[in-house]
């Protein structure tokens, strides 16, 4: 009997953790309703034209200051920390928040994380990685 039940919660859980997962899966090469893209390029464009927006940088400090580098005047505050921290953005409540990490996985959280929180946050595909080869392609 103590096998049925062990077996019934984990079962239970399993579904649970299906349901869940099933909620948060986007769609191939889209993103979910109300999350936006944004390309390397894109961001740069913005930039150059001295646009108004901010720059989040969801890696740790030492990625922040390691061989990728980071983008001038990005605000760092780690992914794990942002929804504790996420206060320390409101002065910048009514303008797009650039969300970055490395490869683009970790932003999608941060930007996610923002979003719910009432920001306007967009994720930027690629990340650092994607950053650089977009440099080194106009250079």
């Amino acid at each position: 009997m103590r096998l049925f039940n062990n077996v019934r919660a984990l079962a239970a859980w399993l579904l649970i953790g299906t349901l869940l997962m099933a909620c948060g899966n986007d769609k191939a090469g889209q993103a979910p309703t109300g999350f936006e893209n944004i390309a390397p390029a894109e961001v740069k464009a913005l930039l150059d034209k001295k646009a108004d927006v901010v720059l989040l940088d969801v890696r740790t400090p030492e990625e922040f200051d390691g061989p990728l580098g980071h983008i001038d005047n990005a605000i760092l505050i780690p992914v794990q920390e942002l929804e504790k921290r996420v206060d320390e953005l409101k002065p910048y409540k009514d303008k797009q928040i650039i969300v970055y990490c490395r490869s683009g996985n970790r932003s999608r959280f941060g930007t996610k994380i923002l979003l719910n929180h009432g920001y306007k946050a967009v994720n930027m595909t690629g990340g650092m990685k994607g950053w650089r080869r977009m440099q080194q392609q106009t250079k």
